[in-house]
């Protein structure tokens, strides 16, 4: 059972003495009830604020409450409706269902039947919603400019979400090669600074007197060499982002100057007694660990504060779980429209020696691997003969257990591996059938069963089963022994 305190219900009664009397079964229920004794007034009260579930009388002293019905049923599209009359009309009754009522309940009734049909239909709207997230991170292959769906992954994609329209400051962790600057363009597109400047400088490869000027800009003539004006990164990025990567290798002298910038928004540029304002967003990422840079006096503790209101630690390819082959797959598909090559997919040795093998360079290492490949080889697959020698070094010294080729699917990319790999395993081809079910009648698990013609309660259980496994891999496992 859901916990359902603290819902609202807009219970709409024009009869005093039956208003009281629902709004006592509910609020013993402990729901909020708000009361409302007229069609107007109820049109009014949809305007300012969202019920969770809304009681209506069709019966109103000056609107017909089909009227209502309509209303919310436009501003609120899930939002359950029971519709109570003292009718027991059946083209009453049909015409509320068809209007988006969820049920019809004939005056006089029962507490219990108000309260569990109102309980029935929150339910019912908590499990479509949890549908509608669920479908969409096991369609997640592809996000932004990342590609991969294993649980770590998913974790990130969460994140990128939540904090994507905030203003906050995200510090972005990871090894070389983890993908921390798409994991900062991707927090830009999801934010409403999208259509503003993301403006990109690592740390590292900036001179380091030329540090200051980079950032906020100089004037002409502030110092040798100065011969225009510049706005620097921080101006430039002004409405939009700003992402400093390797934010550690910043000097101390200019993380100072960071931290008022970030405290403050004051750019003031190099030689220039002019102080300017920007509204930008501040990302940082970094390689090295900022605690253990704050201990030996490196990174100022109150910088790194300042910055790192929201953490995101990038996985490491090798606990990306069999998205090691999407990429590989991916980056094959890519190299192959740039060198006008014809490769279909990997044997089951490379499937084998890339689940098994640490990538110490992360996505990045992958990625040199598949080019060299693709530009020096040509053939239908990719074969261990073609690995390069560290890799092929690697496979000769260490077991490479055999590779199951049947991946799950990963949305527009589907490369052949073999003629098997066209065959599913009968629990992911279920699974498809009901996600696809769903996404075809809007997540109406009533009509998704009779299209499917099996049990609303199959399908609870179905999704269900699935949301509570930990893992991909252990719902593989799991529903084919149970198939």
């Amino acid at each position: 059972m859901h916990n359902l305190h603290k819902h609202t219900i807009l219970l709409v009664e024009d009869t005093p003495p039956l208003a009281h009397l629902y709004e006592a079964y509910l609020t013993e229920e402990k729901y909020n009830v708000v009361v409302i004794d007229c069609g107007q007034k109820a049109l009014t009260e949809l305007d300012i604020g969202t019920p969770q579930a809304i009681v209506l009388d069709l019966l109103l002293p000056d609107i017909n409450g089909l009227e209502v019905l309509t209303y919310a049923r436009k501003l609120y599209p899930d939002l359950p409706i029971i519709v109570v009359t003292v009718t027991n009309s059946v083209n009453v009754a049909v015409e509320a269902m068809r209007l988006g009522a969820y049920d019809y309940i004939v005056k006089p009734f029962p507490p219990q039947r108000l309260t569990i049909t109102l309980n029935n239909a929150l339910e019912r709207r908590e499990l479509a919603n949890e549908v509608k997230e669920w479908r969409q991170l096991v369609g997640q292959g592809r996000f932004y400019n990342f590609v991969g769906q294993s649980s770590a992954m998913q974790a990130i994609y969460r994140t990128i979400d939540a904090v994507g329209p905030s203003k906050v400051s995200v510090f972005i962790k990871g090894e070389n090669g983890t993908g921390k600057e798409l994991a900062a363009q991707a927090i830009h597109e999801a934010s409403p600074r999208r259509n503003k400047p993301f403006i990109a400088l690592n740390c590292a490869a900036i001179p380091r007197d030329l540090m200051e000027s980079t950032i906020f800009g100089h004037i002409k003539g502030a110092f040798t060499g100065a011969v225009s004006d510049h706005m620097g990164a921080a101006r430039s990025a002004n409405g939009g982002t700003l992402f400093l990567d390797e934010i550690c290798e910043l000097p101390l002298e200019m993380q100072t100057k960071l931290l008022r910038f970030a405290q403050t928004g004051e750019v003031l540029p190099v030689g220039s007694n002019k102080v300017d304002y920007v509204d930008v967003r501040i990302l940082s990422a970094t390689n090295r660990d900022p605690v253990n840079e704050i201990l030996n006096k490196r990174f100022r503790e109150d910088l790194y504060y300042r910055l790192h209101v929201v953490p995101i630690d990038m996985p490491a390819l090798r606990e990306r779980d069999d998205d090691v082959l999407y990429l590989a797959l991916h980056f094959m598909t890519r190299f192959n429209a740039e060198e006008n090559k014809q490769f279909i997919g990997l044997d089951p040795e490379v499937m084998g020696l890339f689940r098994s093998y640490d990538w110490p360079g992360n996505v990045r290492q992958l990625e040199n691997v598949i080019r060299n490949v693709i530009v020096l080889n040509d053939g239908a697959r990719i074969t261990m003969e073609m690995m390069p020698k560290d890799l092929k070094t690697f496979a000769a010294e260490n077991p490479i257990p055999a590779a199951n080729q049947n991946l799950p699917p990963l949305s527009d990319l589907e490369p052949t591996l073999d003629d098997d790999a066209l065959i599913k395993p009968l629990w992911q081809t279920e699974r498809d059938a009901i996600m696809s079910a769903l996404a075809h009648t809007g997540d109406d698990i009533a009509r998704a069963a009779i299209l499917l013609e099996v049990s609303t309660s199959t399908i609870y259980r179905k999704l269900s089963y699935w949301r509570s496994l930990e893992s991909p891999s252990s719902a593989v496992t799991s529903e084919a022994t149970s198939a």
